[in-house]
């Protein structure tokens, strides 16, 4: 079952895409819904400015876990 918290506890998580699809579903079913209307916007402008990132370093920082994993995030930061 889609719903509001279901997209919001996606998006808390990260699962952003995940969280935009049920937000958009609950806008066809309800075109009323405002706070599904903010989320599509919020979510969707995330998507269009982060459109050329390096999804091998996204995928590192969102699991990195030690002071070792942070310094390598942080000097790759750095040469950009």
């Amino acid at each position: 079952m889609q719903t509001l918290t279901l997209a919001s506890i996606y998006e808390l998580q990260g699962l952003k895409e995940e969280a935009l699809e049920i937000y958009k579903e609950l806008l066809k079913q309800n075109p009323q819904n405002s706070e599904a209307k903010v989320a599509i916007r919020r979510l969707s402008g995330i998507r269009k400015r982060f459109s050329g990132v390096n999804e091998q370093m996204k995928d590192f920082f969102i699991r990195m876990d030690t002071a070792i994993e942070h310094q390598e995030f942080e000097r790759w930061l750095v040469q950009l």
